[in-house]
């Protein structure tokens, strides 16, 4: 934690522009969709700063970084979405949610946890479905489907049950928990009824969730910074 909270000063510092500046969704522009996407922006810097080879040779920490990639896209898009495009910020982050499954792995399958993800996003749809209409019947049940693919293979990847869970398998699991806060939250708040605060808490979980996934991204170096220390 010591030596990768340093990397991560500038994520807090963009974060605490957004929320300072705390600018009207009413106008969109540019200057709007930078200030959203600029802590997304410091965490590519944070993995990138680990090295290039290591996100080669990693292809956990790769997904994750292309996952954050399509996250700003989809963040911009979000920006202009009483204009149209929310569907196109729906899809990036649907990929988003494809790359981070992908870097999770499928290993172990924990089929209780499986289960149990089941079981909230269809009660989380069950929810949604009386209040979605024509193509948002469907889009959103797979986007459901997606993100909740995408939780259960971060709560079966930490292993809390064999005690074989890390400090970073943690932060995917409760980095993909936050991540499904935030857009129950946006779900809520578009289609059913007005969320009090709902700004602040799709984006404190939102910002939270990537910065805890992007940090699941290094245990591959602290494990090769492991043996070596072991070797020695």
């Amino acid at each position: 934690v010591k030596s990768e909270g340093p990397k991560l000063v500038p994520f807090f510092k963009a974060t605490c522009v957004y929320f300072v500046l705390w600018l009207p969704t009413s106008s969109p522009s540019w200057f709007s969709a930078l200030i959203k996407c600029l802590p997304i922006f410091c965490l590519w810097v944070f993995l990138l700063a680990h090295g290039i080879n290591f996100l080669v040779a990693h292809r956990s920490a790769s997904r994750i970084l292309a996952g954050l990639i399509f996250s700003a896209v989809g963040d911009a898009f979000l920006i202009w979405q009483e204009q149209g495009y929310f569907i196109h910020g729906l899809l990036m982050f649907a990929i988003t949610h494809i790359l981070y499954s992908s870097a999770f792995g499928m290993k172990p399958l924990d089929l209780k946890a499986g289960l149990m993800m089941g079981l909230i996003s269809s009660s989380c749809y069950a929810f949604l479905y009386s209040y979605l209409s024509g193509p948002f019947t469907y889009l959103v049940a797979v986007y459901i489907a997606l993100i909740g693919f995408m939780g259960w293979r971060a709560v079966a990847g930490m292993q809390l049950c064999n005690d074989l869970w890390t400090w970073t398998k943690l932060s995917a699991c409760i980095g993909a928990m936050l991540f499904m806060v935030s857009d129950l939250t946006i779900a809520v708040n578009k289609f059913c009824f007005p969320v009090p605060y709902s700004r602040v808490i799709i984006m404190a979980t939102y910002y939270a969730a990537q910065m805890l996934i992007a940090l699941s991204a290094v245990e591959s170096r602290d494990e090769e910074d492991f043996k070596k220390g072991a070797r020695w």
